[in-house]
């Protein structure tokens, strides 16, 4: 329930340019959403992809860590705020998280965010 396996990240370079070009997208600072229902084979309801960017923050490991975070926040709050609204749809979306914030804040902030974030997307899918 609380894992986060290799298959549920998104790592299909034609999915992930499907997903920029022709996906929705939301704000909820400090993150940047964007997301796209897709038909086939997927053993998760959510693929997802995070992404920090190199431009606001020069050293890999700010970047690393910010990932963790978010990978972490992610990983806790799925289940209840996502997958079980999905899975009650019979849905399959892939999902992209862009850290857009200008400093590196912390934990809690993080998954306070990753929670409203979550919210809001569920609202987004179930209209």
């Amino acid at each position: 329930m609380y894992t986060f396996k290799k298959e549920e990240r998104l790592c299909n370079k034609k999915l992930i340019d499907t997903l920029f070009h022709n996906g929705s997208s939301f704000l909820c600072y400090p993150f940047k959403a964007s997301w796209l229902f897709v038909d086939g084979p997927q053993q998760f309801p959510v693929q997802i992809l995070f992404s920090v960017s190199k431009k606001r923050f020069k050293r890999a490991m700010d970047r690393n860590l910010i990932k963790r975070r978010m990978r972490e926040a992610y990983r806790l709050n799925k289940q209840q705020h996502l997958y079980d609204l999905l899975n009650s749809n019979e849905k399959k979306i892939v999902l992209s998280l862009g850290y857009i914030g200008k400093e590196i804040t912390a934990s809690d902030f993080i998954e306070k965010k990753m929670l409203k974030l979550l919210s809001q997307l569920g609202a987004e899918l179930t209209k």
